[in-house]
């Protein structure tokens, strides 16, 4: 199937993305953020606040290993960690629903930017100063009922989206 090893992967080209994971509560969501950043070679997952850290056997039991491919790094304060992502220049976004947020369909990544994509806790969201923070804010369309996704789909899908435009520089 032609995969990467873990030593390959860490040092394979990654697309300019950071994932940020804002007081996610399920180890089940966190470990498949994992394993979607190493589906799409992700640059680094942050992990927030409340957010549990590898190792972790729920962690380990949906990331399948990508814990180990992925860069990752712990931080307590979401909000500082936005602010000095922005300071390295990358343009910070939020995936969220609010009034002002841009339909994730219409945004295109630029191929010289580096992003970073917040996503918040399955209940609260992502925090409201981390969103007022943040460059924008990307809502994923949707037409049902619930107009809510679990975590773990909502990143697959956002990081879909950036892999898609970025893949040719891999």
């Amino acid at each position: 199937m032609d995969r990467l090893s873990v030593e390959a992967f860490k040092k394979a080209s990654k697309i300019p993305l950071v994932v940020v994971l804002d007081n996610i509560r399920s180890l089940n969501n966190i470990g498949s953020v994992f394993r979607s950043s190493d589906a799409f070679r992700v640059e680094k997952v942050w992990l927030c606040g409340i957010t549990a850290t590898p190792p972790h056997r729920g962690i380990r039991k949906t990331a399948l290993g990508a814990s180990e491919s992925v860069e990752w790094e712990y931080r307590e304060n979401t909000l500082d960690l936005i602010e000095e992502l922005k300071e390295k220049g990358y343009q910070t976004l939020a995936v969220e629903q609010t009034k002002d947020s841009h339909n994730l369909l219409s945004f295109e990544p630029q191929a010289d930017q580096a992003y970073v994509l917040v996503l918040g806790n399955e209940v609260k969201g992502v925090d409201q100063d981390v969103v007022n923070a943040c460059d924008g804010v990307l809502e994923i369309p949707q037409e049902g009922t619930k107009h809510s996704l679990n975590i773990s789909v909502s990143a697959g899908i956002v990081l879909w989206h950036f892999y898609q435009a970025h893949k040719k520089t891999l």
